[in-house]
C-alpha cells in the first residue's frame, strides 16, 4: 500500500470519528467505555498535545503545515526505504493532516478518546494524535535496526573496526 493512500485513509477515519462525535455527543459529556478507565469524552482543543499552546491556533496550523512541507522534502533523507520508515511516514502525515482540518475548519481540534484511572487522567486525544505517537515511536525504534539508516551509519564510522583476529 502506498504511503500516500494510507496517509488518506488515516485523516479520513481522523475525520470521520471526530465527525461522528461531534454529531452525537453532548460536549464536555463523559459516555463511560470502560467504567473508570475509558470514556468517550467530546471535547476542544485549541493547543498542541495535552493542550500546551493553548489558544494558538494560527502558530499551531502553520507549524503543521511547515511541518508537512518538511517532511515530504526531505523524506529521503531521514527515511529509508523498508516498510517501517514508510509506516512511519504514512501515520505521521495521516495524522497531521487529520488534525490540520480540524484546525482549519473549525480553528480547534475536537478530541474524544479519555482514559483515567484512580484519579489520574489522561488528557483526551484522537485518531489522528495516535497515528502521531505511534509513527513518531516506531520511526524511533526502527531507526536503530534498520541498516543503511543515518543514525546506523554514524554509528559504524565511530565504532571501532574488529582486527581480523577476532
Amino acid at each position: 500500500m502506498s504511503v500516500i493512500l494510507l496517509a488518506f485513509i488515516i485523516a479520513a477515519l481522523d475525520q470521520a470519528t471526530k465527525w461522528h462525535v461531534r454529531a452525537t455527543f453532548d460536549f464536555g459529556v463523559a459516555h463511560p467505555v470502560i467504567p473508570g478507565f475509558f470514556d468517550l469524552t467530546y471535547v476542544r482543543n485549541t493547543g498542541a498535545a495535552w493542550g500546551m499552546l493553548g489558544g494558538q491556533n494560527a502558530v499551531l496550523t502553520i507549524l503543521s503545515v511547515v511541518i508537512l512541507v518538511l517532511m515530504v522534502i526531505f523524506r529521503r533523507s531521514f527515511l529509508s526505504r523498508t516498510w517501517e520508515h514508510r509506516l512511519a511516514l504514512a501515520l505521521l502525515v495521516g495524522g497531521v493532516v487529520g488534525n490540520l482540518l480540524d484546525r482549519v475548519r473549525l480553528g480547534w481540534v475536537t478530541d474524544f478518546l479519555d482514559f483515567h484511572v484512580r484519579g489520574w487522567h489522561w488528557p483526551a486525544f484522537n485518531i489522528a494524535d495516535s497515528a502521531i505517537c505511534v509513527g513518531a515511536g516506531l520511526y524511533i525504534v526502527s531507526a536503530f535496526w534498520v541498516a543503511g539508516h543515518p543514525l546506523n551509519e554514524s554509528r559504524r564510522k565511530t565504532e571501532p573496526a574488529a582486527s581480523p583476529e577476532s
